[in-house]
């Protein structure tokens, strides 16, 4: 197996007093000399090489302070993990703690393409662990030899990485403190102990300890055949066209955090209000605010002002198109901002609820996926010609695990609705939900039942809705087939969807095969082609 390690700085590879980074070529000689014939020696089937020829642009080398990191830098790690894709089997990405959830949250998206509908058309199919330290690797000082500090997190990371490296998973991940955690799902929990990084929504995808455990049943399933794996030489040079496509444009998309503090709302001169309405100002086409508990945002109101001059604010971005996200600054659990009226309100200026999805992968995404979105064409890429409400919704759906995924089924990926389970439409104007008791049933918003199968029964325990290649099955629990909607023979089921909107009318239930072709309508408002 041969593995490409890419060092982007950060403590990792600093020696000295004070600490200053190595030089690249001088940390992978030193990694060559000591901590291979380690690694060798647990690993025979392991090969490695450092790849020291990426330069950033703020430094013109290639190892930067992770403080520095622009979303531009992003593209020099993905770049040179696709224009290597076939020489390596997996890659391992060192970097700074203080901006790696950021730079482990914008891989996936910048590594994997989608279409208008998130199905995959670009899909990484090997592993991309990123992992740093708190205490740097090797030690020097006042030219003494480089000797290697064995008792600190660098080591016990970096040996981690490769461990997991090994495994071959299809993901961005992030090792640290025996872990193995999501990228897209990380965030940096302590500054100063060695289990400095957590996935508070998502469990790990893996632990190091005695031995090295994989949940399987967690990682994303990687490409689904071989017209859109990064394998595959087409697919792969498309991909690098659109990243040159991102690397062009991504330094000109301007997407701003905002929290929610306690301010005073001065009427118009609410300082919350004057805050957002700057960052406007500065151009920013994405405001990804951090809002208390579920999603609460301070609108602002006062008794003189009912509205809200922070409302007022984010109702104008609004109108003039800023893409507005409202995550929560809690470190977890889910964005319900409709749980309390000092929420609902968001849905009204047009914030977009994330679910359980980080403030910071909604960054990184948001980001990536208007730089995709804009005009400007690089040679090889034609664009895709998104428009607002495409982003919107792609922002809203899962792409690569960085949230509950909501809307869909998916052979071979969250292919089962459970008694009590549900998918929602994406702007939730209708769910699809397995009532143990009701039965299955699609539902607008007020509740009204809008379809159910015919010929099904409802029970009094839970049944299983399962998607297949040949279609949608439910079962009882005792695996017998209580109701079936088969796609044409010549054809293969790979998503079911709530797509569309109840409020506008355009709410279908529909299978579609892996290109996104709509195979089966279960429900839709524009036909009513019932089935069942």
């Amino acid at each position: 197996m041969h593995i490409g390690i890419i060092n982007t700085g950060g403590t990792i590879s600093c020696v000295g007093e004070p600490l200053a980074p190595m030089e690249s070529t001088a940390f992978a000689a030193a990694c060559k000399s000591i901590i291979e014939p380690v690694l060798i020696q647990a690993f025979p089937e392991l090969k490695f090489d450092y790849l020291t020829d990426p330069r950033f642009p703020e430094t013109g080398k290639s190892t930067l302070d992770s403080t520095n990191l622009q979303p531009a830098d992003w593209c020099v790690v993905a770049q040179t993990i696709l224009d290597n894709y076939h020489d390596y089997d997996a890659w391992v990405v060192l970097h700074g703690t203080d901006t790696m959830a950021y730079t482990a949250s914008a891989l996936p998206f910048l590594l994997s393409s989608f279409d208008a509908h998130g199905n995959g058309t670009a899909v990484l199919s090997k592993p991309v662990i990123l992992t740093g330290s708190q205490v740097p690797l090797f030690y020097q000082v006042d030219g003494e030899p480089l000797t290697l500090r064995y008792s600190t997190d660098a080591y016990q990371n970096l040996c981690a990485a490769v461990a997991f490296a090994r495994t071959g998973i299809p993901e961005v991940a992030l090792a640290f403190r025996g872990k193995l955690l999501r990228g897209c799902r990380s965030v940096k929990v302590s500054s100063d102990m060695d289990d400095a990084f957590d996935s508070p929504n998502l469990a790990p995808l893996g632990t190091l300890g005695i031995n090295l455990d994989l949940n399987t049943s967690m990682v994303l399933p990687g490409p689904w055949g071989a017209d859109v794996s990064l394998d595959n030489p087409t697919v792969l040079e498309r991909a690098r066209h659109r990243l040159a496509h991102i690397t062009s444009t991504i330094n000109n998309v301007k997407v701003a955090p905002v929290a929610a503090f306690p301010a005073p709302y001065d009427g118009e001169g609410a300082f919350l209000a004057q805050v957002l309405d700057a960052v406007q100002d500065a151009g920013a086409e994405a405001l990804i605010l951090e809002s208390y508990g579920e999603g609460n945002f301070p609108s602002g109101a006062t008794g003189t002002n009912p509205i809200g001059a922070v409302r007022a604010s984010l109702e104008r971005a609004d109108k003039m198109g800023t893409l507005i996200v409202n995550c929560t600054q809690v470190i977890s659990g889910t964005v319900n901002d409709s749980a309390y009226a000092a929420g609902a309100w968001l849905s009204q200026v047009g914030a977009l609820s994330p679910g359980d999805m980080t403030a910071i992968a909604a960054f990184a995404k948001t980001t990536v996926l208007l730089a995709e979105a804009h005009t400007a064409h690089h040679d090889g890429w034609e664009g895709n010609n998104w428009g607002s409400q495409t982003v919107k919704n792609l922002v809203r759906e899962s792409l690569v695990g960085e949230k509950q995924q909501s809307d869909r089924l998916q052979v071979g990926w969250h292919q089962e609705l459970l008694g009590g389970q549900k998918l929602l439409a994406l702007d939730e104007s209708a769910a699809l939900e397995n009532d143990p008791h009701a039965g299955l049933q699609l539902k607008d918003a007020d509740g009204t039942v809008l379809w159910k199968p015919k010929t099904l029964q409802a029970q009094l325990y839970p049944e299983v809705m399962r998607l297949g290649s040949a279609g949608v099955v439910i079962r009882d629990r005792q695996g017998q087939i209580l109701w079936e909607a088969k796609v044409p023979s010549t054809a293969s089921a790979h998503t079911l969807t709530v797509r569309g909107s109840a409020t506008e009318g355009t709410l279908r239930l529909v299978i579609s095969d892996r290109q996104g072709t709509e195979l089966t309508y279960l429900y839709s408002m524009r036909t009513e082609d019932l089935v069942g």
